[in-house]
C-alpha cells in the first residue's frame, strides 16, 4: 500500500539548512498495524506527516497504490487526505460546541462510504456518552471521540500520531486496546507513532527511526494483546 524510497526532508536554507529525513525507506503492506517507533527530534512525525499530505518532501518517492504523493497537486492531496486517511493525534481538536456524535458524525461528511453512527459509538463505548459535550468527558473519552471521528471516515489508513501521549497509564492502555480492536475488526492498515518502546510488541510490523533514518526494520511474528503490554 505505501512504499517510501529514498526520502529526504530538508528545512531552513544556507547555513541553517537542516536535513530531517536522510533517505528513507521502507514498505507499509495494506492491513497490517505498523508501529512508527523513535525518541523525540527523531523525524517520525516529519514522517507520518508526509504520508499524511499535511508535508511535502524533497527529494525521493511515497507511493500510495503506485501514486506519488510527491508529485500530487494540492488538489489532488486533498482528496487523498479527504477519501484515503483518518488522522489521530496527541491533542484531541474536539469542537468544544458539539456533542460526542455530532463530533464523530463530522468526519462522515467527507466519505463516499461512512461507517454507521450508531454502531460505532457502540464499538468505541461512547453510547451512553453520545450527547455529552467534549469538556464533559475525561481524556480518554475525548481521545475516542477524536478516533471516532477518524475513523468513521472508513479509511484506507489510520495514522496516529503519539495517540496515548497526554494520557494516563490505565487510560493508554485502554485506547492501544481501542487501536488494536480496530485493526481486528475493520482490517484497517494503522500506522502509530511513539516513543514507548513496549508499545513495538502489539505490531505487526516495526519501524525504528534515528537521525531522520529508518536504522531497524521487522516484522514481529508475535504481537501480543495491548492489554499485555508493560511499562
Amino acid at each position: 500500500m505505501l512504499e517510501i524510497r529514498k526520502l529526504h526532508k530538508f528545512y531552513g536554507t544556507g547555513n541553517t539548512k537542516t536535513e530531517v529525513l536522510r533517505g528513507i525507506d521502507c514498505v507499509i503492506p495494506q492491513g497490517e498495524l505498523c508501529v512508527l517507533l523513535g525518541p523525540s527530534g527523531s523525524g517520525k512525525s516529519t514522517l507520518l506527516n508526509i504520508i499524511g499530505g499535511i508535508e511535502q518532501g524533497d527529494e525521493g518517492s511515497v507511493l500510495f497504490d503506485g501514486q506519488d504523493l510527491l508529485k500530487m497537486k494540492k488538489g489532488a492531496l486533498a482528496e487523498y487526505r479527504r477519501e484515503k486517511l483518518g488522522f489521530v493525534f496527541q491533542f484531541y481538536n474536539l469542537v468544544q460546541n458539539l456533542t460526542v456524535k455530532e463530533n464523530i458524525e463530522v468526519g462522515s461528511y467527507l466519505s463516499k462510504n461512512p461507517l454507521p453512527i450508531n454502531d460505532l459509538l457502540n464499538s468505541l463505548g461512547l453510547w451512553e456518552h453520545k450527547d455529552r459535550f467534549p469538556a464533559q468527558l475525561s481524556g480518554g473519552q475525548q481521545q475516542r471521540c477524536a478516533i471516532g471521528r477518524a475513523l468513521i471516515k472508513n479509511p484506507a489508513v489510520l495514522l496516529c500520531d503519539e495517540p496515548t501521549g497526554a494520557l494516563d497509564y490505565k487510560t493508554s492502555k485502554e485506547i492501544l486496546s481501542l487501536i488494536g480492536n480496530i485493526h481486528r475488526d475493520y482490517g484497517t492498515t494503522i500506522l502509530l507513532v511513539t516513543h514507548n518502546e513496549a508499545i513495538k510488541e502489539m505490531a505487526m510490523r516495526v519501524l525504528q527511526v534515528r537521525d531522520g533514518a529508518v536504522y531497524k526494520e521487522y516484522k514481529n511474528e508475535n504481537p501480543i494483546a495491548a492489554s499485555d503490554i508493560a511499562w
